[in-house]
């Protein structure tokens, strides 16, 4: 059980809960995860509408865009977005067998699928210490625009990590599964 209360989009400013439904809904399965965030409504007005703009114009190869989240969220270890981004990452082409090596890497992999592992453990884990050759690699495959967006995904990607362990955000997925039962 969350470490706080639920929200509901009802009791929010209508431009608010619009976003509350569309991210709960449209972006994947995050009700709880936005029934917390909506204790700060500009959170969910920003960040959540933030979250909603990228994956509307994708900017990048959704492919590594949730890449970048299961590698980050399992060096995070955190199982509520490993869990949540598992299955969009093998929409995207990869098996359960590569997903589960991740942060190693599998045959699976093409060399950008690998370039994006590598930056994605490189900014978890040592930002102020990535290699000038990533970047040059980075640059081969990717616009400015582009890898400042997979930067950024990243690294919000360990803040939500940090803020669904920290406030113990129950997992909607495992929920439906047990009431399935």
């Amino acid at each position: 059980m969350a470490r706080v209360g639920f929200v509901p989009a009802s009791d929010l400013p209508a431009n608010v809960a619009r976003i509350y439904e569309q991210y709960a809904t449209g972006y994947g399965p995050f009700r709880n995860q936005v029934a917390v965030f909506a204790h700060v409504p500009s959170a969910v007005e920003h960040i959540m509408g933030l979250l909603l703009d990228l994956k509307r114009q994708r900017n990048l190869n959704w492919r590594y865009v949730e890449l970048a989240i299961v590698v980050t969220s399992k060096l995070n270890a955190c199982r509520y977005c490993v869990a949540h981004h598992t299955a969009p990452l093998k929409v995207e082409g990869l098996s359960e067998a590569a997903v589960e090596m991740l942060p190693a890497l599998h045959e699976e992999l093409d060399e950008v699928d690998r370039l994006v592992v590598d930056y994605a453990v490189a900014v978890t884990n040592s930002a102020q210490r990535i290699p000038e050759r990533i970047f040059d690699a980075l640059r081969a495959h990717f616009s400015e625009a582009q890898i400042v967006e997979l930067t950024l995904r990243i690294a919000l990607c360990g803040f939500f990590n940090r803020f669904n362990d920290a406030l113990q955000i129950d997992n909607e997925l495992e929920e439906a599964a047990r009431a399935a039962e």
